[in-house]
């Protein structure tokens, strides 16, 4: 079984709606590992029904080198974004694991990625699963049907 690791911090919005549109796609096929850099987004991708959740710095920087894929906001592999909630250590874990990672273009940083398009969120999920994560996992349970509604 496949793990993915998805990650957010704050109030864990974005990594929720990420885990919602994983489970429509994968059901239980996958295995998706809720990583908040604090316990409320932890507690939000949960109820999200990620199947396991952890908090903090630590517990980040030690579960993404295990990982197959990681997902989230771009803000993850930048140092002291998310209003400080990303520190140096979990940035440093992050880019360096050897799993993909889609990040998703949706920041509050300084910062433009040039190129980079301004949809709403639940379109910019539909390229991250559609072009990037579902050719990874090759055939999977590809319902469609509400994804844009999630």
């Amino acid at each position: 079984m496949k793990n993915i690791c998805v990650i957010d911090g704050q109030g864990g919005g974005i990594g929720a709606t990420i885990i919602k549109r994983l489970r429509i796609l994968f059901e239980e096929e996958v295995d998706i590992v809720a990583l908040g850099t604090n316990a409320i987004a932890t507690a939000q991708m949960l109820k999200a029904r990620a199947n396991r959740g952890a908090s903090g710095e630590n517990a980040i920087v030690q579960t993404v080198p295990r990982m197959d894929v990681i997902i989230g906001p771009v803000g993850i592999v930048m140092a002291n974004a998310m209003m400080g909630e990303v520190s140096p250590k979990i940035a440093e874990a992050v880019a360096s694991s050897d799993a993909p990672k889609l990040l998703v273009p949706l920041s509050q940083e300084n910062l433009v990625i040039v190129g980079a398009s301004s949809q709403p969120l639940p379109h910019l999920l539909d390229v991250l699963i559609d072009e990037h994560l579902a050719p990874m996992f090759g055939p999977a349970n590809t319902k469609q049907d509400g994804l844009s509604d999630v």
